[in-house]
């Protein structure tokens, strides 16, 4: 009988499991939320209650925090999510960003370099075009929104074309979208946070410096790192600049032996249970009734032009430049039309993109129409990459050894 139930089990666990490692899967999800959210929201019975749970704050005002025995903590379940959890995944970018940097792909100046200067291309465009369609307009701080890659979304995409994509090609695009990522943590910190306030910054200080003297003294990496990480975010929530940063920094202090047990640790909690609850949360939109003069707005479109044409504009132009002058050079097996594919796949801001949209605007409406825009925008870069490499890529074949 146990052995009967045990195939059972197997049965239903293995194929979930395979489907949670495979890198389309994530894509997968987060269309699936995104579209059960707006389907859930746009329910004249339920939706209302729906939107609101996420928006609910609770101590009866729209304070981004409130007091716990004298603690400054999350006021919403939105504010949870985007404040808090989302950490956990720019915990997980940063660390990325540490190993490709110290021993991968980006470890020295001539492997960095074509990413890199790509990337900043496919920022710098995109920000340019979405500024000409909102020049004088009262949505100029939006520039942000197109100028961000969802890595994990894009390389899903292109894991569907299979072996029509080189693996070079896969390294290039996701050299590409840390140094974006990493770029986007920079645009954040920078340029979306709110009123310093001094004292939570010189927490942040201590907190650093504690790190920085555990590093330097070889600590075993403990519950002291655990606690310091905890504090960092705490400060960093209550200081001005956006908490998700905290991620990052402590992301830059975990041993590199440890990054990939971390990594395995946190791959399926963060992609599989934070990312689709954001994705949930975030895209509880009503749509307008009259949705397509809604979204006709200069907003809509700097958002999708940015994406859609910004992005492969910028990643090839600047490519094209340096290859041309001499100083760098294509990967192996990887020609321009196949740039142009990732550039395009790179238009797929979705996760990133829509955090900056909730950083940028305070306003609900605006909120909602630079969201609504991002996943147009979304659907669009990811159909346009996805054929354009289907049909201008031949399948690599793998020459097994005699």
């Amino acid at each position: 009988m146990s052995t009967l139930k045990n195939n059972k089990t197997q049965k239903w666990f293995y194929p979930l499991l395979a489907f949670m490692h495979d890198s389309r899967s994530i894509g997968i999800i987060l269309l699936a939320c995104t579209a059960l959210s707006l389907i859930i929201s746009n329910i004249p019975a339920i939706g209302e209650a729906y939107t609101h749970l996420w928006h609910y704050h609770f101590n009866g005002n729209e304070a981004h925090s409130f007091n716990v025995i004298g603690l400054h903590l999350p006021n919403s379940p939105l504010v949870i999510i985007n404040d808090f959890l989302m950490a956990f995944f720019f915990f997980l970018a940063g660390m990325e960003i540490k190993r490709e940097v110290v021993q991968g792909e980006l470890n020295t100046i001539k492997k960095a370099l074509l990413p890199s200067l790509g990337a900043v291309g496919g920022m710098l465009v995109p920000a340019i075009l979405f500024i000409q369609f909102n020049r004088d307009s009262p949505f100029m701080s939006g520039w942000a929104i197109p100028t961000a890659t969802d890595i994990a979304f894009s390389l899903g995409i292109a894991s569907l074309l299979g072996n029509k994509v080189s693996v070079n090609l896969k390294i290039f695009l996701t050299a590409l979208a840390i140094i974006d990522d990493l770029g986007a943590i920079i645009v954040i910190a920078l340029f979306y946070g709110e009123k310093l306030h001094f004292v939570y910054l010189l927490g942040c200080a201590i907190v650093i410096v504690l790190l920085w003297w555990l590093q330097k003294m070889h600590k075993k990496f403990g519950w002291m790192q655990i606690i310091l990480s905890v504090l960092l975010w705490y400060f960093m929530f209550n200081s001005g600049i956006h908490a998700t940063v905290a991620g990052v920094i402590f992301a830059f202090f975990i041993p590199l032996k440890d990054i990939v047990n971390f990594e395995v640790k946190l791959h399926l909690p963060v992609y599989f249970i934070i990312i689709p609850i954001f994705a949930l949360a975030n895209t509880a939109i009503v749509l307008p009734q009259n949705f397509a003069e809604a979204l006709d707005t200069s907003l809509s479109w700097g958002i999708i032009a940015g994406l859609v044409i910004g992005k492969p504009l910028g990643i090839c132009g600047m490519a094209y430049l340096m290859v041309k002058r001499g100083w760098a050079v294509l990967p192996a097996k990887v020609n321009w039309h196949h740039m142009i594919g990732a550039g395009m796949l790179a238009g797929i801001g979705f996760t990133m993109s829509i955090f900056i949209a909730t950083l940028a605007f305070k306003s609900e409406n605006e909120q909602d129409i630079a969201k609504i825009s991002v996943l147009i925008a979304t659907i669009i870069a990811m159909t346009l990459g996805y054929f354009w490499l289907k049909i201008n890529s031949k399948p690599v074949i793998i020459k097994k050894a005699k």
